[in-house]
Parts: structure tokens; sequence; C-alpha cells
């Protein structure tokens, strides 16, 4: 009974250890609390653009990975652009922002 309780022992802290390495991030891969973080995030900047009534927030795509907002699309105008790009990086939480968007 006494080595059942020790295998027992070392497979539940085996599982145990494997499931929280498996939430750990990566340079390439976000943990678990991090992909949460960057969703709440876009979901804050697509929020921003679509309630500034100047841009089209359907041609303006939002991702965010570890705080850094990536904005891609086809706008209008450069005045657009730099509207987006100062809407993204006023959002709490956003360490950096990628300007991927184009002119039409």
């Amino acid at each position: 009974m006494k080595q059942f309780n020790r295998y027992f022992s070392v497979f539940f802290l085996s599982v145990l250890l494997l499931s929280f390495l498996g939430c750990a991030s990566t340079p390439k891969q976000e943990g678990t609390g991090e992909y949460v973080d960057d969703a709440v995030i876009t979901t804050k900047v697509k929020a921003a653009i679509f309630n500034e009534p100047t841009l089209k927030s359907t041609e303006i795509n939002v991702e965010t990975f570890k705080g850094v907002v990536q904005l891609s699309g086809f706008v209008s105008s450069q005045a657009d652009i730099n509207k987006a790009v100062s809407l993204a990086r006023s959002v709490k939480g956003v360490v950096a922002v990628k300007n991927d968007m184009r002119l039409k």
C-alpha cells in the first residue's frame, strides 16, 4: 500500500508539472494568460477603432501577440492610418504597434 501511494504521488506530481509547462510561454508561443491578455487588448483596440466615426472599422484588421498590436488592411488616407495607430497606442496594455496598413 505504501508503494502504491508513492507511485500515485509521483504520477500526480509529474502530471501537475507537465500541465504547468504546457501553459508556459516561449518566444514564439504565448502562454494561456498571455493569450487571454492579448485577446482583451485586441478587443479594446477594435472597440476604439469602431467608436471613431472617421474610421471604417471593417477595413482594419487587428491582431495582438505578447502586447504588440499589428494593424493591417486598406484605408483611404494617411490621416486614417495615423488615427488608427494613435488609438491603438492609447489602449492600456499595448507594448508597441506595428503598422501594416496600406492606402487604397
